[in-house]
């Protein structure tokens, strides 16, 4: 792993770090503090929803925390099967309900 160096304020170099920051601050500017601590709750709040339950497109619709305890291909296993267990029931009902509307058969 090498360090590398963006130009600040500019968004297209520095990434996933800036888009962090930016929804941090959207959810931060939502409501208002009257006490550090409640800041401080709000934040930690926060950094536990992004890394344990908010999903991230670039890292194949997992957590970070899923993709750092390696339970990411796990998971991606166990939706792949939900998928094709839908799709099979799916069929199966346009089937039955095929079957019902025919007159014919």
């Amino acid at each position: 792993m090498a360090h590398t160096r963006g130009r600040p304020y500019h968004p297209q170099t520095q990434g996933k770090i800036e888009r962090w920051h930016r929804t941090m601050k959207n959810q931060i500017l939502l409501n208002n503090y009257y006490l550090p601590g409640e800041l401080q709750e709000h934040l930690q709040r926060f950094i536990t929803y992004y890394n344990h339950e908010c999903d991230h497109e670039s890292l194949d619709n997992l957590t970070p925390a899923g993709v750092f305890y390696r339970r990411g291909q796990k998971m991606l296993d166990q939706w792949e099967t939900i998928k094709l267990n839908t799709l099979a029931m799916r069929r199966k009902m346009h089937y039955d309900n095929r079957s019902n509307l025919n007159p014919m058969s």
